[in-house]
């Protein structure tokens, strides 16, 4: 395989690294991760979770075992945040979300109001009909649909559970409006570690255990992708899909026998 000649390596998190939002349980790479880092490899982790910030990310990494600096951490809430100050400076926004949304979107300057210049969406598992009743309300009055990430499910600690990506077509279809996508299968993510990295696509591979997010999102950005299978994705489900993968391996620690 040519993953020695690669120098970035992208990591998603749920399914790969560990599986459970409040209390995670390990999966693999602690000990490919410090391999990487001896091999002058440079790692960076890519998840779409917007219930968390960048900050609680790391401390949760932190207390399996990894070694990481926030810096080597792209989510979806903090690509949000940087999405909005490129189009509004500091905006007005409605969040349908969770806590770490609201406090990844407040440390970018944006502030929750009721004449919101964008509805902001992403994983909410307290969703009510109120909440999508006022984000209809404020997209019909002309606020704009940003969605920190739109998979239809995440793999949680029981198994694949519902993502943000139905919530999304709900107030799609209601209002009439298509969402600004900014996670995976966004490149957008891919470019910003790209750009962190300052290397080439040709330089990178995506290691995810979803074809949906992880794999075309890295495709789309001109990165090589391995498939993890402690997610979501089966090996049956494997044998119908067109995407053909570098490798696919069952634990991320085998990535280890290919350096």
């Amino acid at each position: 395989m040519i993953l020695e000649s690669l120098r970035v390596f992208f990591f998603d998190l749920d399914g790969v690294l560990a599986v459970g939002k409040e209390k995670p349980r390990y999966l693999g790479g602690r000990d490919l991760m410090q391999r990487l880092k001896e091999m002058g490899k440079k790692t960076y982790v890519l998840t779409n979770d917007s219930t968390q910030t960048r900050e609680d990310v790391l401390r949760n990494l932190a207390g399996l075992g990894f070694e990481f600096e926030v810096n080597q951490i792209l989510t979806s809430s903090y690509l949000t945040g940087a999405y909005l100050t490129e189009k509004f400076g500091r905006a007005k926004v409605c969040v349908v979300g969770e806590e770490g949304l609201r406090r990844e979107l407040e440390a970018a300057g944006h502030e929750a109001s009721d004449a919101p210049q964008a509805v902001v969406v992403g994983l909410d598992r307290q969703l009510s009909y109120e909440k999508l009743n006022d984000a209809l309300r404020y997209l019909r009055a002309g606020a704009v649909l940003v969605v920190s990430y739109g998979g239809t499910v995440y793999m949680g600690a029981r198994g694949p559970e519902l993502s943000a990506g139905p919530i999304v077509k709900a107030l799609e279809f209601a209002s009439g409006k298509r969402a600004a996508l900014i996670g995976k299968p966004s490149p957008r993510m891919f470019r910003l570690g790209l750009h962190l990295a300052n290397e080439k696509a040709s330089r990178a591979v995506m290691v995810g255990d979803q074809i949906e997010t992880d794999l075309i999102g890295a495709r789309k950005a001109g990165v090589r992708t391995i498939l993890v299978l402690t997610g979501v994705e089966t090996r049956e489900a494997l044998a119908h899909s067109k995407f053909k993968p570098l490798a696919i391996i069952d634990n991320v620690d085998e990535l280890g026998a290919f350096l």
